[in-house]
């Protein structure tokens, strides 16, 4: 951490939030999913269930006008910011030094699309990603994080309420999915919270959700690229037609009905469930039977 003393930030409010998005003659789009924040107390609390701290890097992906990363400039030893428009880009480090001098040093912006950001184009290995993630795009840049960030230890991101549920639901509930198992592949999953509309510019139109995601200390299984991509690709085919049993579901991504059920009793998985009565577990043991000969 910085020896020098850090003056608590000044946080974004709404005057400054609208003053800076006419500055830049930004209107927020739909597009890119954009809902600036302008509620201090608000990204206080997102920074505070994110428990990160001096020994952090933490990644932000989205960061808009700064309002969250402002406050994550206050508690954490780096930040690094990935934004792909370019005006925002260049005006946040502007932000940092006005309203967080002590700590504008410790801010780099990478001009970069989250969904096809790499490892090397983040300096350090960041410990945590705290976002207010784009609501259209929200679990896919997520999963492209966790697999393309081994260092990332824990996630508190705030996406659409519906996505957040989608994300921490158990196996056997009606909105457990893909992206439930897929998140959980990485780590535990659980809810973190709400956050009403009015913190919001413009206020949208679906309630918000906070997420945790805590990668596993000992992964059960091998984090490797490869294997990942086996686990998914099962999981894909399974929910495709989850009305369907999985020695159905599972046919085309077997090769056929009888190798499907051959597979599923290998892994100790009942041929006539369905695909969202597993657990990640269950999918990581299914992908890892050898096909037939």
């Amino acid at each position: 951490m910085s020896e020098h003393v850090r003056e608590p930030a000044a946080l974004l409010g709404p005057a400054e939030v609208r003053s800076l998005a006419a500055e830049l003659d930004v209107r927020p789009t739909k597009t890119l999913g954009q809902n600036f924040v302008h509620d201090a107390n608000t990204v206080r609390r997102i920074v505070a269930s994110a428990g990160v701290g001096g020994a952090d890097t933490v990644l932000e992906v989205g960061p808009g006008l700064g309002s969250l990363t402002l406050a994550l400039l206050d508690v954490a030893d780096a930040v690094v910011a990935v934004e792909i428009d370019p005006k925002l880009a260049a005006r946040l480090p502007i932000t940092a030094d006005e309203r967080a001098p002590s700590q504008a040093d410790q801010l780099t912006v990478v001009l970069s699309d989250a969904m096809k950001v790499r490892a090397s184009d983040i300096p350090g290995e960041p410990s945590a990603l705290v976002a207010n993630l784009p609501y259209n795009v929200a679990v896919p840049v997520l999963l492209h994080l966790f697999s393309e960030l081994p260092s990332l230890r824990t996630a508190l991101v705030m996406v659409q309420a519906e996505v957040a549920d989608r994300l921490a639901a158990d196996p056997g509930s009606k909105i457990y999915g893909i992206p439930s198992v897929k998140a959980n592949f990485f780590g535990t999953v659980k809810r973190a919270g709400s956050v009403g509309r009015s913190v919001f510019w413009p206020v949208p139109k679906v309630e918000s959700g906070l997420v945790r995601i805590d990668r596993y200390e000992n992964p059960p299984w091998s984090m490797d690229d490869e294997h990942r991509r086996r686990v998914f690709s099962v999981v894909d085919a399974a929910f495709a037609q989850r009305r369907k049993t999985l020695r159905a579901a599972l046919s085309g991504w077997a090769g056929s009905a009888v190798e499907a059920e051959r597979r599923l009793r290998a892994a100790g998985i009942d041929p006539s469930a369905r695909g969202e009565t597993l657990d990640a577990a269950a999918y990581v043991r299914l992908a890892g039977v050898t096909p037939s000969t």
